[in-house]
């Protein structure tokens, strides 16, 4: 997941409605959005690493997981996927998981982690050194640089959110995917240097990224009411944007004890 936006408590319906892409090399074995047996979560699943770029749960968990753009970083160490499976899968809420994950966050390759329960939400990265960030209500972005880095498509998709938001739309979902397939770049002087050069940054400056070998896998909208209900819905795709399919999985709010 490579491009993201989120409102964090600032809808009278959703207490947190994310959208994001996941760019990804076509050839790396992934599974499609489903719901798993064990551990009981809703995710896509890397086969390679066996975590997850995205995933909730019934009881109002969601995480995600970017990469950090820099070719200077060695990628050493564990798979980014399995924190967002470990969030999901474990019992701490966000606030003693942001606590406890900052002692070994040295242990993955680089990393931007955002994770959502009933209460919290919290950003992590490990570079340059561990760190952990309460997120405040409203919109914020996620790319492949730090927490609300102003990337041009970062600015543009958390723009269009707002602008969902002031609509008050409550469960179209088709602009925020319509602002996900967007395939414009942006000028030369807006892109930043993170050392790939300016043709790669060109390519990957648009929020949509199309290639034969690598590019948007996902678009994915996460909506999570204050009352527990909502829904994943998630659009696949292949090499040169080709269409691979649609899935929509409801989260079922759970019982009262």
């Amino acid at each position: 997941m490579c491009l993201i936006a989120f409102a964090w408590n600032v809808h009278p319906r959703w207490r947190l409605l994310l959208a994001g892409n996941r760019d990804e090399f076509h050839a790396r074995p992934s599974l499609p959005l489903m719901r798993w047996e064990q551990p009981p979560i809703i995710a896509g699943k890397d086969l390679e690493g066996g975590g997850t770029w995205l995933g909730a749960t019934d009881g109002g968990r969601c995480s995600v997981v970017t990469n950090v753009r820099d070719p200077r970083d060695p990628q050493l160490g564990r798979s980014r996927g399995l924190l967002s499976l470990d969030y999901l899968d474990g019992s701490a809420d966000a606030v003693a998981h942001a606590d406890g994950l900052l002692a070994s966050a040295r242990d993955y390759r680089p990393f931007n982690l955002l994770t959502f329960d009933t209460r919290a939400a919290f950003y992590l990265g490990n570079r340059p050194e561990p760190r952990a960030q309460a997120i405040t209500p409203g919109v914020h972005g996620l790319s492949n640089a730090d927490f609300n880095t102003p990337w041009p498509k970062t600015r543009a998709l958390m723009g269009q959110l707002q602008a969902w938001l002031d609509a008050g739309t409550d469960d179209d979902f088709a602009p925020l995917f319509a602002a996900l397939a967007d395939p414009r770049g942006y000028p030369d002087q807006e892109l930043p240097d993170t050392g790939v050069g300016l043709e790669r940054e060109r390519w990957l400056s648009s929020a949509f990224i199309r290639g034969e070998h690598y590019g948007t896998r996902a678009s994915t909208v996460v909506a999570i009411g204050h009352d527990g209900r909502g829904l994943v819905a998630e659009r696949r795709f292949g090499p040169f944007g080709r269409e691979e399919g649609e899935t929509v999985v409801p989260l079922v709010a759970p019982r009262p004890a």
